[in-house]
């Protein structure tokens, strides 16, 4: 089932999160894609980072559960398809050498059922490489936006709409799923916020605004709002904003 709180903008998010590729370098090391092999990006996005996938000489798939995304991956040239990660379908897409996550994987709320399914769109010996949003992830503006919403009458659910996983429950998940040489490690990332606050709380939380049935009018409002909350700890000395991110960072295989 798709995430209803993840919902995107391609244009807001090119405006935004230019920010979220631009810091995927290191994870796409870990990649090391080859030419000629077969990968998949899952979650791909407006398929920016797919795109310097393929540049290595990959052949390249991408799938989202967003259609305007799906469509931004499309106009670059990538073969983007909408998909739900929860239910993959083997039989549609055949297998990959590789498959590649980047700030996706902690929308996907039944983390069991993505991680059987990862494990079977990989041939054998196929790795699974990425990053998503670890424990700790925004707990600053997390909490800071549950409480201005919880001001204005709005009701949140008890758990957030994302899975920021720790290292522990993230081994032992794709463990059991049947990975072997699993590793992951929680990077604490503080990330500069070209849009301030407000623009972030437009661009990454406008589903939970959604789920939280808050009006298209009041939305501003609230981020300037947010804005304001964490600015004692969140504005940094030269007047603008770091978000407190905290990325899980992670590689293994599906045994030969």
């Amino acid at each position: 089932m798709v995430n209803t709180a993840s919902r995107w903008s391609p244009t807001d998010y090119a405006k935004n999160a230019a920010f979220v590729p631009a810091l995927g370098d290191a994870v796409l090391q870990l990649l090391a894609p080859q030419p000629g092999e077969l990968i998949l990006d899952l979650g791909c996005g407006d398929g920016v980072l797919t795109e310097r996938i393929a540049a290595a000489g990959a052949r390249v798939i991408g799938l989202d559960s967003s259609p305007e995304m799906v469509e931004a991956a499309r106009s670059r040239g990538i073969d983007a398809f909408l998909a739900d990660a929860e239910a993959m379908d083997v039989e549609r897409f055949g297998q990959f050498d590789a498959v590649f996550s980047n700030a996706a994987l902690h929308w996907m709320l039944d983390a069991d059922a993505v991680a059987t399914g990862i494990f079977k769109a990989l041939r054998n010996g196929g790795r699974f490489v990425g990053e998503m949003g670890g424990a700790g992830n925004l707990a600053t503006l997390r909490q800071a936006l549950r409480e201005e919403l919880g001001t204005r009458g709005y009701q949140m659910p008890a758990q957030d709409p994302a899975w920021y996983a720790d290292i522990e429950s993230f081994m032992r998940l794709y463990c059991i799923a049947g990975f072997s040489e699993v590793q992951a490690e929680l990077i604490p990332r503080p990330t500069p916020l070209p849009g301030g606050v407000a623009d972030w709380v437009k661009t990454f939380r406008a589903g939970v605004m959604d789920v939280a049935m808050v009006p298209e009018w009041e939305r501003d409002e609230i981020g300037a709002a947010v804005e304001a909350r964490v600015a004692p700890v969140l504005r940094q000395a030269d007047g603008g904003f770091c978000a407190d991110y905290v990325r899980l960072r992670f590689a293994m295989r599906k045994p030969a």
